[in-house]
């Protein structure tokens, strides 16, 4: 279902989240070559640029999804990379279910957000008269 007109993106919003994938970029990068402080401080502009692209797009359906399975990626990502740096990645938590592997609940939250949202736009299409 195509999304309303007025429901445009301003494009100094989009810009917002251009900029938003450099700061992203940096925290991975940092990340690779275990920058440690400089990774760790890009996680708040990374998530705080992601939550508040999320809050300002909430009434478009498609965009509400899309930024909350961001900021839930982001999430996870920046869980994993701190459980590496801070060393309990390999190490059991509970059960067999090791410190990295936690990361699985956020990221299975934005999957989840997902499916959800293009489960119902199959389903409106399928029931739609033709």
């Amino acid at each position: 279902m195509q999304e309303p007109m007025t429901d445009a993106i301003p494009a100094a919003w989009r810009r917002l989240e251009n900029q938003h994938i450099v700061f992203w970029l940096v925290k991975d990068l940092s990340w690779c070559l275990v920058w440690k402080p400089l990774a760790v401080a890009m996680i708040a502009p990374t998530f705080g640029i992601a939550v508040l692209i999320f809050w300002r797009t909430r009434h478009i359906a498609t965009e509400r999804a899309h930024n909350g399975a961001v900021v839930c990626w982001i999430t996870a990502n920046a869980y994993w990379m701190l459980s590496e740096f801070i060393g309990f990645d390999a190490a059991p938590v509970w059960g067999s279910i090791t410190g990295k592997q936690l990361a699985l609940v956020p990221f299975s939250a934005g999957l989840l957000i997902l499916l959800t949202y293009y489960g119902g736009e199959w389903l409106r299409r399928w029931s739609a008269p033709h």
